[in-house]
């Protein structure tokens, strides 16, 4: 309360915004007090899938069966003085009700995380699709470059057939006989490689 006054002291009656005290930005606010409770969504949201997944199992199902046998079963046969539902059973029925409008929000917010689970995993699968996508083009236009290289690269069956000519020629030219690259078959170039 001290304080306020020696605040309010010194700052004169007639003070704008710009004349005022600010508060220093160099340290972080007082806390303030809450009313509303403060819950980590992550561990509420991980709380709901455990029940929606309970609620979404046959143990369920038979547990709650059993329950509302026994329900009906005691409101029917027990002593009237211990009887705590009678007949139309409106208890029971507000009872379900309740449950009722827990589960379908529960159930929605598992449905909703599972969802945003399944975007980032269908997100990452895109993204790892057009990785492939990129790597198979990049090794497919390396092969193509790749045969069209051997392609102009000289095999084995054409070196020969090409030294057999010269073995050939340089006969030819021994015996008198000259033979001219016309004379060679015009076709073997073609069929070596």
């Amino acid at each position: 309360m001290a304080e306020r006054e020696t605040a309010r002291e010194r700052t004169p009656a007639g003070a704008t915004a710009t004349t005022r005290a600010r508060a220093r930005l160099d340290q972080p606010r007082p806390t303030r007090r809450r009313f509303l409770p403060e819950w980590d969504p992550e561990a509420f949201g991980r709380f709901s899938e455990r029940i929606a997944r309970f609620l979404g199992t046959g143990r369920f199902i038979v547990w709650m069966t059993v329950v509302i046998i026994a329900w009906v079963l005691w409101n029917i046969f027990a002593p009237r003085d211990l009887r705590f539902d009678n007949y139309p059973f409106i208890f029971l029925t507000l009872m379900l009700s309740l449950q009722a409008s827990y589960a379908a929000p529960l159930i929605l917010l598992a449905q909703n995380r599972q969802d945003d689970r399944d975007r980032v995993n269908l997100e990452q699968d895109r993204k790892q699709n057009e990785r492939s996508i990129a790597d198979t083009e990049y090794l497919t236009r390396e092969i193509a470059a790749l045969r069209i290289g051997l392609g102009e690269v000289a095999t084995r069956d054409w070196i020969r057939s090409e030294l057999q000519d010269l073995v050939k020629e340089i006969e030819g030219r021994r015996d008198g006989h000259v033979v001219f690259p016309a004379e060679r078959s015009a076709g073997r170039d073609a069929d070596d490689r």
